[in-house]
């Protein structure tokens, strides 16, 4: 039966679900006397809501707590064991899987690296490479943690690129700097028949999946308008605004900071990634006379760099002198990020920018500090003025997180009721705001 604003009873029972799980999820345990308020709900609407709920097993008690004269309420909350989800970040250096409960409990993780030895960094993320790791990794994770496949509310996987979407392949990803021209990665994943038909991926930039992830649990939430920054081998961004409610996944790497200038990984030249990123940094060190480690990743010739750089006393409190090349590559990279930071800030005008990835929590308070003083140098004083720049708070997992975010955002928008449809099919959750969530 449709009503006249067009919805149905069907869509109805689903929002007020959505609604009930949700302040749930965020806010509780919480009493269905409270959830009345906070959802807008009638008190006859969330009991029966509430009872279904609890009927399926997507919500159980947790303690009581004593009402005004009164007998003692109970306390609801979303149980963790309702659904499993499934977070991939495709990286820089490892492909991670993690599997999750809705209460985002870690409780199984496989790594696999990716080859570092060639000199070409697109021969590390061969296709078949990576694919294959995807293959044996999702049911590595499902039997280390003895879930059965039939329980997942999904898969999401963070990527570094574009994510486009079309109706035959399904997610299909554009990573140039990568080596990826137009890889249909969704078909090849459900090619391989790992997981039931109904079993849902959700493919997104791994910047958006961090942004995610920092705006639901970490230093984003509360923010109206945010801008989340990706810092690895290349940096990216995810930017939540007004005008882009759901958060958007920004090439900000390839913003262009000095024309004529480096060679980029992308094949153009001047962008912000060859000056800024990881790789580049360490690059621009060796080429200023500095030695980073022979034969050694990214993540410890960074920490390398940095040792040189700001040296630590000794056990006898003695400082070797500081780097003076590592020092000033540093500096440097520092101003060419304040300047990126910049035109986030004068684009966009955020509340706060965090800086996540392995390079950015590695880098630190120390360089962040810098990294503030050009950015206000660069930056429109009203915009800048009102920033906060700060470090994420996830830690190196957030990619993952973010990613098995992407099918429990899903889950909740279809009410708590699984997929039954391919994903192409449904309200994707990358539509629910993430500022409103954020907000709560």
């Amino acid at each position: 039966m449709k009503m006249r604003s067009g919805r149905t009873v069907r869509d109805l029972r689903r929002e007020n679900r959505t609604a009930v799980l949700e302040r749930l999820y965020f806010d509780g345990p919480l009493s269905r006397f409270s959830l009345g308020p906070v959802t807008g709900l009638s008190s006859g609407s969330v009991s029966n809501v509430v009872s279904e709920l609890v009927a399926e097993g997507l919500v159980e008690e947790a303690g009581s707590v004593d009402s005004a004269g009164g007998r003692p309420r109970t306390l609801l909350r979303v149980s963790a064991h309702s659904g499993y989800m499934i977070g991939v970040d495709v990286g820089e250096t490892r492909v991670r899987i993690e599997l999750f409960d809705t209460a985002l409990t870690e409780l199984a993780r496989v790594e696999r690296p990716l080859a570092t030895e060639s000199p070409r960094r697109v021969d590390r993320y061969d296709v078949g490479v990576v694919v294959g790791h995807l293959r044996k990794g999702i049911p590595e994770v499902l039997d280390l943690a003895g879930i059965p496949a039939e329980r997942l509310l999904g898969v999401g996987i963070g990527v570094p690129g574009i994510v486009a979407r079309s109706a035959q392949d399904g997610a299909v990803v554009h990573g140039q700097t990568i080596g990826w021209d137009t890889v249909p990665l969704e078909r090849l994943l459900r090619e391989s028949r790992l997981l039931p038909e109904a079993v849902p991926y959700y493919i997104d930039n791994g910047a958006k999946t961090l942004g995610q992830a920092e705006m639901w649990f970490g230093a984003g939430r509360g923010a109206q308008n945010a801008v989340v920054v990706l810092f690895g081998s290349g940096v990216g961004a995810c930017v939540v605004t007004d005008d882009m409610r759901s958060g958007q996944a920004l090439e900000w790497g390839h913003l262009t900071v000095r024309v004529r200038g480096r060679n980029c990984r992308c094949g153009a030249t001047g962008c912000l990634e060859a000056y800024a990123g990881a790789e580049a940094l360490l690059e621009r060190w060796a080429e200023a006379g500095g030695r980073p480690p022979a034969d050694a990743d990214e993540e410890t010739a960074l920490t390398a760099m940095l040792a040189a750089a700001y040296p630590v006393p000794d056990a006898e409190g003695a400082t070797a002198p500081a780097d003076a090349t590592a020092l000033a590559v540093l500096e440097e990279t520092a101003e060419y990020l304040g300047a990126g930071f910049s035109d986030l800030i004068n684009l966009f005008q955020p509340e706060r920018i965090l800086v996540g990835g392995w390079a950015g929590l590695q880098l630190g308070r120390r360089f962040l500090d810098t990294v503030r003083t050009y950015t206000a140098s660069y930056s429109l004083k009203y915009p800048g003025g009102r920033v906060d720049i700060d470090l994420g708070t996830l830690g190196p997992d957030a990619v993952t997180v973010g990613a098995a975010i992407l099918p429990l955002a899903a889950f909740f928008a279809r009410g708590g009721r699984r997929a039954e449809a391919a994903p192409e099919q449904q309200s994707p959750a990358w539509q629910t705001s993430l500022r409103e969530r954020a907000a709560q």
